[in-house]
């Protein structure tokens, strides 16, 4: 694991959430988009070498949706950048931690992601991700 690539915080609006943010970070998010396989709608903002990642719910259906109805607004989970994706996966597997994902797939911000499950990562749930080359 290379570092700490951001911090998805689960949010029930997007636009006043933004507002929130930008006026907490001094600067707008570099980058907003919609990952319709997810069912949500993320903003994107850099902090040094960090970012925070707003998630919103698209459809009702979503895991963000859930998360929400479940636990409120808040920490969704922590993604870590990797260099090799499925190998981490692998090596993770190998160690006991339920892998969520298989087989990574096409996230937001242009990574590969998959995911680790909170009962095996003392309650938080982690991404992995690397950049699609």
């Amino acid at each position: 694991m290379k570092k700490i690539e951001h911090i998805g915080i689960a949010v029930r609006n997007l636009k006043d959430s933004n507002k929130v943010y930008e006026s907490l970070l001094g600067s707008p998010p570099y980058k907003m988009e919609e990952v319709k396989s997810e069912g949500v709608r993320t903003s994107f903002f850099k902090i040094g070498e960090s970012k925070v990642e707003l998630l919103e719910a698209s459809n009702p259906e979503s895991t963000i949706s859930k998360f929400i109805d479940k636990r409120g607004e808040g920490v969704h989970h922590i993604a870590f950048l990797v260099d090799d994706i499925e190998s981490e996966l692998l090596r993770l597997k190998n160690e006991g931690f339920v892998v969520l994902n298989e087989t990574p797939k096409k996230g937001a911000d242009n990574k590969w992601v998959a995911f680790l499950h909170p009962k095996t990562t003392s309650g938080v749930l982690i991404e992995l991700c690397q950049e699609i080359k």
